[in-house]
């Protein structure tokens, strides 16, 4: 199953969810809408560590578009392949190159449509896999707001998306 970006773009995308799950800008469910009340304390010296290692990242991303994927062992991959993932819209958002005159976009559904703002959609997230399985019931993909506002009700079974 895939999902459509189209409307006013430059390039429209056709996005295959399926693929992302070894994708490294997928970030884990459980610590998508953690906030800094949230975390736990934690020393200096981890905290500085992984600062550094968000920063290469980072820097690493810039010059490869899309990720390369670094090796992952036997254990890394068994792990991915349980996990609950998000995929962050704004990449896809910003290779589609919205026009400047667009200001909402409208999510077709199984059944209907939902509009919301392009600020709310570029801050959003995709509901890729759960439990390391492709999103099957209302998917390809669930909109969750990057807030965590709609966490409890998300938006389900988005086919394409048209900014307008």
């Amino acid at each position: 199953m895939i999902v459509q970006l189209t409307g006013k773009v430059h390039y429209q995308i056709t996005l295959d969810p399926t693929v992302w799950i070894f994708d490294d800008r997928k970030i884990e469910m459980e610590n998508a809408f953690i906030d800094s009340t949230g975390l736990l304390e934690e020393d200096s010296e981890e905290a500085l560590k992984r600062a550094s290692t968000r920063w290469e990242r980072e820097v690493t991303q810039q010059s490869s578009k899309p990720p390369v994927n670094r090796s992952i062992n036997r254990f890394e991959k068994e792990q991915i392949l349980k996990g609950t993932y998000l995929m962050p819209i704004k990449d896809f958002l910003k290779t589609a190159e919205i026009e400047s005159d667009a200001s909402q976009a409208r999510l077709v559904l199984d059944s209907k449509e939902e509009i919301i703002s392009l600020p709310l959609l570029k801050d959003s997230l995709f509901l890729f896999a759960e439990n390391g399985k492709p999103v099957k019931e209302n998917g390809p993909v669930h909109v969750y707001f990057g807030d965590g506002s709609n966490r409890d009700e998300p938006i389900k079974g988005v086919t394409k998306i048209i900014i307008e």
